[in-house]
């Protein structure tokens, strides 16, 4: 074990050059948001779609273009709008009248990377589409079933405000999304900042810094990295407190909290704890690497219940109780 451990430790100290080079590029364009850059290169190294959640403006289209322009891959932005059809994302058959053939034409959805710009404007057709290649990696047109390209990534970006005119994600969907994004605004040395860049009408260049056969390779060392079984009974144990608060002495959430997270949940912790660890240098995950990590893992698969909402009362506000009860080992 040992050995394993210390083998692992040294891939992940070879990549730390690549991860910073990363940094680096995409800080060329990003000012600040180190939480967002994070997060989505998680996602990317654990391969977990992400939903990113703010007011317009705050840098979320932008900071996954430069990701995918820093990433030598295929990358497709979709904005989706309430006319949006699924024939529009996944393709459709094409009937060719010479020959009274159907030939098959692929939409914007085979790519690396897929940006879905405000996901909650189209319609529940469209969203069923999605979910078939976020969750299979691959899609149906007609008879036939196309698989996905490898890596492949839905980055999803939606609106908290002018819900008029939207239709919010199903709950088995966004359950499919590993982390789910509060975006803030920027501080004020930030904002001056962005200013300065972005004011002198020169366009900003990045150089590429991976590709696909890299990403996957990263993704493999990140599979590799070690977690103790104390770790994985203390993901266990918030996620069970999410169902059963009652057991953990949190009989004060039962109440609040109308449906626990998945056992998804648990898997997508746990992943996403490697992930975290694996970009801090480290081959093993800690407890401190799950509590990084796990408000954005969890705070769109608990649910509260009306008496919640009208306490005003949060599943972030839910999950932090948890996280402050729970021991840590």
């Amino acid at each position: 074990m040992e050995t394993n451990i210390q083998e692992v430790g040294n891939q992940v100290k070879e990549s730390q050059g690549l991860i910073q080079q990363i940094n680096r590029e995409i800080g060329k364009v990003i000012v600040g948001q180190q939480y967002l850059v994070e997060r989505l290169l998680i996602g990317l190294l654990a391969d977990g779609h992400v939903l990113l959640e703010g007011v317009p403006g705050l840098a979320k289209t932008m900071s996954v273009r430069t990701l995918a322009e820093v990433t030598n891959v295929k990358f497709q932005r979709i904005q989706f709008t309430p006319d949006l059809l699924p024939a529009d994302l996944i393709g459709t058959l094409v009937y060719n009248p010479k020959d009274g053939n159907f030939t098959t034409k692929r939409g914007p959805i085979f790519a690396n990377i897929i940006l879905a710009d405000e996901i909650n404007r189209a319609p529940s057709k469209v969203q069923s589409a999605l979910l078939e290649a976020m969750q299979e990696h691959q899609i149906t047109i007609g008879e036939t079933t196309f698989s996905l390209p490898d890596p492949f990534l839905v980055l999803a970006t939606q609106n908290p405000i002018e819900q008029e005119g939207t239709y919010p994600l199903p709950e088995a969907q966004v359950d499919r999304f590993m982390m789910k994004l509060i975006i803030t605004y920027p501080n004020k040395k930030e904002e001056k900042e962005i200013l300065e860049r972005m004011t002198t009408g020169e366009k900003i260049r990045v150089d590429t810094v991976l590709n696909s056969e890299l990403i996957l390779n990263l993704r493999k060392t990140v599979s590799r990295v070690y977690i103790d079984e104390k770790v994985k009974d203390y993901i266990l144990d918030i996620v069970f407190a999410t169902r059963y608060p009652e057991q953990y002495k949190l009989e004060s959430l039962k109440p609040l909290i109308a449906y626990g997270a998945s056992p998804r949940a648990s898997i997508m912790l746990t992943t996403a704890a490697k992930a975290h660890a694996f970009l801090k240098g480290r081959a093993y995950a800690t407890p401190e690497d799950v509590k990084q990590i796990g408000l954005d893992v969890l705070r769109h698969r608990v649910l509260v219940t009306y008496e919640a909402e009208a306490e005003e009362i949060s599943s972030e506000k839910i999950l932090g109780q948890i996280f402050d009860h729970i021991e840590v080992p």
